[in-house]
């Protein structure tokens, strides 16, 4: 043990206990305030539906308490017990090429970390998700899902791994910059290609049916300056009872989608002002500048993934005797959120400011009232609790909290 391992420690038993703490926290302040729906909501919310999501939101914090316990110690047996180690001694001993055993090792690693979450995700699908009545997928579904999405994302990660990984053994020190180039270059790429080419192999996407809903889609869009490929409806129904809509894709590529739920639910006044505070994202550029931040930060990780693969105790205080480009990579993948745990409350602390401003602009282009009522039906029908935890909320939530969102948007509400 050196002392990067005793550091490791440290920052691995901060971030359980802080993260724990916080989800006990948000599970005993909601159900403190099961009985009672908040003052703003009593009119639109019963005390059943209330309820429902109270205990809807402990249950899910119940079990995201069991799997973080067992996301480290995943994350010690890869790394402490020697996992990693005997992964990488099996590879090597293949008698393949370093670029090969190395992509070997990073994808098995990655399947059994998979492999082991499965039984959670299962439970999160099958019991919690039905027994709150959202869950509309069968088992096969379930696990057509899951090969599908381990296909494709072991057939467009398989190859930018290599490419990674033949950077960083023949490109020379400053490797790091060449290989965040590509990994941004392969982000603009997905952003482009995700929603005419990937998203479809697991959803049907088709033309929004309703022609006077879609008149009143294309004139927004005309208001608001912005151009699309088209505006489509998505069949989550398949799968879950949840809501939601969205824009997707850059250049060429975008589109605008809506779940089926979510054009059931809502009116064509309520699904205008959604619609609008999507574009706000757009309009506001918030896409940009999230893009520009993920940026950054990539880099910086790469620039000390570039510094600290050189040294010796990175491997050893990780359990790895011999280093490897392989290792140094997927060490810092698996162990780099133990370390910037402490940067989620500023992330999420932006992303809220971003949510107030699309909401402002959807006030500005249709009515907040229409904004309101349909946010109302979405946290009713989606079982999200109108009561979090402040702290819990500030930590994690990347849209404001019910109570103090609504608010925002009465102070801009305008008569018709």
């Amino acid at each position: 043990m050196n002392d990067f391992t005793v550091l490791f420690l440290i920052a691995l038993t901060a971030s359980f206990v802080v993260e724990f703490w916080l989800s006990r926290r948000q599970a005993a302040h909601v159900l403190l305030h099961r009985g009672e729906v908040p003052k703003a909501f009593r009119e639109s919310i019963t005390l059943e539906a209330h309820q429902k999501a109270a205990d809807y939101t402990a249950d899910k914090a119940r079990l995201s308490d069991i799997d973080r316990v067992v996301g480290v110690l995943v994350l010690l047996g890869f790394t402490l017990g020697g996992g990693i180690g005997s992964l990488q001694t099996f590879w090597n001993g293949l008698g393949q090429s370093p670029l090969i055993s190395g992509i070997g090792l990073i994808l098995s690693v990655l399947l059994i970390a998979q492999l082991i979450e499965l039984p959670i995700s299962l439970y999160q699908t099958f019991v919690i998700e039905q027994r709150y009545g959202f869950n509309r997928s069968s088992l096969g579904q379930f696990l057509k899902d899951l090969v599908l999405q381990t296909g494709v994302s072991f057939a467009l990660g398989g190859p930018l791994l290599a490419l990674i990984l033949w950077v960083m053994t023949s490109t020379g020190p400053t490797w790091w910059l060449m290989a965040w180039a590509i990994v941004m270059s392969f982000s603009i790429l997905m952003s482009w290609a995700y929603p005419t080419l990937i998203a479809p192999l697991f959803n049907k996407f088709t033309p929004l049916p309703d022609v006077t809903l879609r008149a009143r889609i294309e004139a927004l869009l005309k208001r608001c300056g912005f151009h699309s490929q088209g505006i489509f409806v998505m069949d989550g129904s398949r799968r879950s009872g949840h809501g939601n809509a969205y824009f997707t894709g850059i250049g060429d590529s975008k589109r605008i989608v809506f779940y089926d739920t979510l054009v059931e639910s809502l009116e064509h006044d309520e699904l205008e002002a959604v619609l609008a505070h999507e574009l706000g994202h757009f309009k506001r550029r918030h896409v940009i500048k999230m893009l520009f931040t993920s940026a950054f930060l990539t880099l910086t990780g790469f620039a000390l993934l570039g510094w600290i693969s050189q040294k010796d105790w990175f491997y050893q205080g990780l359990g790895v005797d011999g280093p490897s480009t392989a290792a140094a990579l997927l060490l810092f993948i698996l162990t780099a959120p133990v370390f910037t745990v402490f940067l989620k409350p500023i992330i999420a602390k932006f992303q809220r400011g971003f949510e107030f401003e699309a909401d402002d602009f959807a006030s500005e282009h249709t009515q907040a009232a229409h904004l309101i009522t349909a946010l109302v039906k979405l946290y009713r029908e989606n079982a999200s609790t109108l009561t979090p935890d402040p702290l819990y909320a500030a930590f994690h939530y990347s849209h404001p909290p019910a109570a103090i969102r609504i608010q925002h948007l009465n102070e801009r509400t305008k008569p018709a």
